[in-house]
């Protein structure tokens, strides 16, 4: 039945759940239930077969229309659930941190979720914050305080797990330390800077390219010019060495030799030998004017080309000059990409040093958060002094008639390090099942506190599970009291027995004439079960 409240109520369905069982998925399973502002109550149907949509007759006011599906008032789920929080709850339309299906959950216990382990949680592995946040919201406290406590645990989360990862060789890597990545950060600031100068100083160059090709045949020119030179002074050389060697042939020595033979020398011997030094002087003569006239040449030729030389070297320099000063546009855009690399790897530096940093500071920061947040809900608590009072008084009374007036029993509100604290406490003795009457007494605090302050619906559900180990006495205790408390208070509790544990109640001097609803279900027959079938 609790199964069937929660899914008719907007709870969700898996393929595990009982409303998705092959044979009763296609069955529309439908509850009446009283509305504010429709006098005759709306009638809810949902099967397992259509878990995404939800009949409602008739229509809440103020359902969106956008969110009716095919059919007289056919509501998205979201929608459904929606209009609960709304009506029932009284939510605000922003509202981050509580939720209507949470708060029913507190409302209607389910043994499957082991909510009956933890007064403050509808679920085994629901977190300190989200419980009491929802709590809080139900019992008139400031929830949104309270649900910082949330925001508080995801940061600490996120510290832990950066803190984890800079720890770790590789991805150590991708975080690093703050101190190194300073650093580099330095580095790469020096070379952007450099890049942005540069480039602001750019100047475009339109003939950039053509004076290029102009410096490089001066620079070979002026190269040719010098292999040219090289080869002309070799040859110079050899020239300057031939003209000290052009000189004639000495041939006095000749007529003295002749003479020391016994030889003489006739007129006509002497005119033959003049004839002959003549003619070699002539030869000799010749050849010095000719390599008088090559040594001038060569000498005329390097003199020429230094001078011409010089010019280039000059026209050279001012070309070099042009080109250092400017430059062509693919050089400024090679300029500004290499600039753009520069300042996206600055970027990305930055952000890992804003990473180590938070890494190595926020565990500072989020205890000097955790401070101030429980500095102010304690201040929260003691100005809702008149709220938290009738919370523990009505919870200590509750647990006085279950057990006896000197019976020690309170609520307990503090700020905690993960989130706000609600506990619930009775003074154990030899009874059992304490720990459900803990639960049973708190259950009633909330459900009667915020329905008095249009908080919560009028009503509270509670499995048979609840009483398992309970003392007798206890057990018929919490039937009247809640009986009791129902009508003073125009709540329905609602608890499932079986009825060997009802028998028990009457004995005890329970009277549930006027509590049992028809039908009852039985598994005393083989042809019986629930649903007319056995799982």
């Amino acid at each position: 039945m609790l199964e069937l409240l929660h899914f008719l109520l907007g709870g969700s369905s898996d393929t595990g759940s009982l409303t998705a069982h092959r044979k009763i998925r296609d069955i529309e399973f439908q509850l009446h239930l009283d509305w504010p502002g429709v006098a005759d109550g709306i009638r809810v149907s949902r099967s397992g077969a259509r878990q995404g949509s939800v009949r409602v007759e008739p229509a809440p006011p103020g359902a969106a229309t956008a969110q009716l599906l095919s059919g007289a008032g056919e509501l998205r789920l979201a929608e459904w659930q929606r209009l609960i929080e709304r009506d029932l709850f009284a939510l605000p339309e922003e509202h981050v941190g509580i939720s209507g299906r949470i708060m029913l959950s507190f409302l209607m216990r389910r043994v499957g979720s082991h909510a009956f382990n933890n007064p403050t949680h509808s679920h085994a592995r629901q977190a300190d914050a989200e419980g009491t946040t929802n709590l809080a919201y139900l019992l008139g406290l400031d929830w949104q305080l309270a649900g910082r406590y949330r925001e508080l645990q995801a940061r600490e989360k996120t510290r832990r797990e950066l803190r984890k990862a800079a720890s770790d060789p590789i991805l150590g890597r991708i975080v690093g330390k703050a101190s190194d990545l300073r650093g580099q950060i330095a580095v790469v600031e020096h070379r952007v800077n450099e890049l942005q100068q540069q480039i602001d100083a750019f100047r475009v160059v339109p003939e950039y390219e053509n004076l290029r090709i102009r410096a490089d045949e001066i620079d070979r020119r002026i190269r040719e010019m010098r292999n040219q030179d090289a080869v002309d002074r070799r040859n110079l050389n050899d020239l300057e060495r031939a003209v000290e060697e052009a000189v004639s042939p000495d041939i006095d020595y000749l007529e003295p030799i002749y003479a020391e033979l016994g030889i003489v020398l006739t007129d006509q011997v002497r005119r033959s030998f003049a004839d002959v030094e003549a003619f070699h002087h002539s030869i000799v003569r010749n050849r010095r004017r000719y390599l008088d006239d090559e040594i001038t040449t060569l000498r005329t030729r390097l003199a020429d080309r230094e001078a011409e030389r010089n010019t280039l070297g000059n026209r050279l320099a001012e070309v070099l000059q042009t080109l250092r000063e400017g430059g062509a546009l693919d050089a400024l855009t090679t300029l500004q990409r290499i600039l753009a690399q520069e300042q996206a790897l600055l970027g990305a530096l930055q952000h890992r040093f804003e990473a180590a940093q938070a890494v190595e500071a926020s565990r500072r920061e989020i205890t000097q958060t955790r401070v101030a947040l429980q500095q102010e809900m304690e201040t929260d608590i003691e100005e809702r002094r008149h709220v938290v009072n009738q919370a523990v008084v009505l919870f200590s009374e509750y647990a006085q008639r279950l057990y006896s007036p000197d019976r020690e029993a309170y609520l307990r509100f503090e700020p905690g390090d993960a989130s706000l604290q609600i506990k619930p406490h009775i003074a154990s003795d030899s009874s059992g099942g304490i720990s459900s009457m803990v639960i049973f007494c708190f259950d009633l605090t909330v459900a009667v506190l915020a329905h008095r302050a249009g908080r919560a619906p009028d009503f509270l559900v509670h499995d048979s599970h609840l009483f398992d180990g309970v003392d007798e006495r206890q057990f018929v205790r919490a039937l009247s009291l809640s009986a009791e408390v129902c009508e003073q208070e125009n709540l329905q509790y609602i608890v499932t027995l079986n009825s060997d544990e009802l028998e028990k109640a009457v004995r005890l001097g329970f009277d549930p004439a006027n509590h049992v609803l028809e039908p009852r279900l039985t598994d005393a027959f083989d042809d019986g079960g629930l649903f007319g079938f056995r799982f």
